[in-house]
């Protein structure tokens, strides 16, 4: 298992430690503060040293204050689901412009709007046992063989051949 580190961040363009409850900067401009790659410096030398790299026309530096260690920490602390939206049991889980056009290409019928809450509340019911099945195999992960085949053509448990005896 690995320290948490003893900075909050490193400069987006010297790479220097930015300690916890310093002064930082950012960049005006929102392409550099995106969720993902958020940039931040810690002088006004280093953030104007990537404003000509960037192309920016017109930007300022915005000073900002990073959080203690306990806030870091507080925020950075994963929920159980990280970056998943949890559904409810009204979402659609399907695709509705992939199953109707499917729906139209293979038989030339129209699709309902309520066919996609069906569909996804048999995705659900199919999730749901496949889960238990991952679980009860020990897993953390469902996997393919979790999720059973349906069985195609009609049953024929009752259906009895009778074939003609052969002279």
């Amino acid at each position: 298992m690995t320290d948490s580190p003893s900075y909050w961040r490193k400069c987006s363009s010297c790479k220097k430690p930015i300690p916890f409850g310093s002064s930082y900067y950012v960049c005006s401009v929102s392409t550099c503060n995106r969720k993902r790659s958020q940039m931040v410096f810690c002088n006004i030398r280093c953030w104007d040293a990537h404003v000509p790299v960037m192309n920016h026309r017109e930007a300022s530096a915005e000073e900002k204050r990073a959080p203690s260690k306990a806030e870091s920490e507080a925020h950075d602390t994963p929920s159980p689901r990280a970056g998943a939206k949890a559904s409810s049991a009204g979402d659609v889980l399907v695709v509705a412009s992939r199953v109707k056009s499917y729906i139209q290409n293979k038989s030339g019928m129209n699709t309902s709007a309520s066919t996609m809450d069906a569909l996804s509340s048999q995705v659900r019911l199919i999730a749901d046992k496949a889960i238990q099945q991952a679980k009860d195999a020990g897993r953390e992960t469902v996997m393919g063989r979790d999720i059973k085949q349906p069985e195609m053509g009609a049953r024929r448990s009752n259906v009895v051949i009778r074939r003609k005896p052969r002279p």
